[in-house]
Order: C-alpha cells, then sequence, then structure tokens
C-alpha cells in the first residue's frame, strides 16, 4: 500500500491494478522471452512534431540532470561535434546547451531505448548545472504532504 504522502492529485490513475510478486514474475518471463526477437538495428521513431525525447544522464555518476527534446538535426550535430543540441520548442529552434550561460555538456555516449522512441545521452556537465533554474538537475520537487515540495538540498 503506498505511504499517505504519495498520493498525490493526478488527471487520471497511474495503475489500475497492484502489482503483485505473480505479475512482477510474469513480467520478468515475458521481458526475457523477448529479448532475442531484439532487431540487430533501429532508428529513432520521432513523434508526430518529428522529435524524440531524450534523457541527459551525468556519466560519471548516472545522476539524471534533465529531459529534453532532439529532431533529426539536432541529433546529427550532437553525434558529429560532440556538443550536444537540443530542440527547443518553446523557441521552435536549435538549442547547443549552453551556448548563453556556459553550462554546457560534452556527449560521452548514446543509444536509444528497446523501442527506439527514447533517447538516453551520458554526458559530461560543465558549469553549475543543466537546468536553467541554476540547479544541477531539472528533477527537485518530490511528493511530500500531498503535494510536490521543493527540496533545496537537491
Amino acid at each position: 500500500m503506498a505511504r499517505p504522502e504519495w498520493r498525490l492529485p493526478v488527471e487520471r490513475a497511474l495503475h489500475s491494478q497492484p502489482v503483485t510478486a505473480a505479475r512482477r514474475l510474469w513480467h520478468t518471463v515475458a521481458m526475457s522471452d523477448t529479448t532475442s526477437k531484439s532487431p540487430d538495428t533501429l532508428t529513432p521513431k520521432w513523434n508526430e512534431q518529428g522529435l524524440i525525447p531524450v534523457i541527459a544522464q551525468e556519466a560519471d555518476t548516472g545522476e539524471v540532470l534533465m529531459l529534453a527534446w532532439m529532431n533529426a538535426e539536432a541529433l546529427e550535430q550532437t553525434l558529429t561535434s560532440g556538443a550536444v543540441t537540443y530542440w527547443s520548442r518553446s523557441r521552435q529552434s536549435l538549442w547547443r546547451k549552453g551556448a548563453t550561460s556556459g553550462n554546457t555538456q560534452d556527449l560521452v555516449s548514446a543509444c536509444l531505448d528497446c523501442d527506439g522512441d527514447t533517447l538516453l545521452l551520458q554526458i559530461k556537465q560543465h558549469g553549475a548545472g543543466a537546468c536553467h533554474t541554476g540547479r544541477r538537475t531539472c528533477f527537485f520537487y518530490h511528493p511530500e504532504d500531498g503535494s510536490w515540495q521543493l527540496r533545496e538540498d537537491d
């Protein structure tokens, strides 16, 4: 059973049935049966806007720093130059991370997830951090007392 402080208002139910040990076992077996059927190559699956979500993770520590978006040009520039470039949905333009703030990201490695619809970039973060707020990570709100609370130590 979830702790009361984890019961937060959401637009729709995230899970309709509890996960049981039997369900976990089935999921584990189903996953292991499909791994041998994975294709040898995969191409990114772009959404309707021609974008793919990108998770930026610090290569040395594994810390997740941010979620952003890339289009094909941003991905090509990133893979070619090693300087991470994203697509800004608000500005509708390419955005080389740290071009104005100095908080740049160097690409260490890149991989697609099993469905090809999410990229994981392992990066070296330079400067104060990845978040536009000046924090190291964009993930600093935590569920507490029925709402998402800012945790200053993050």
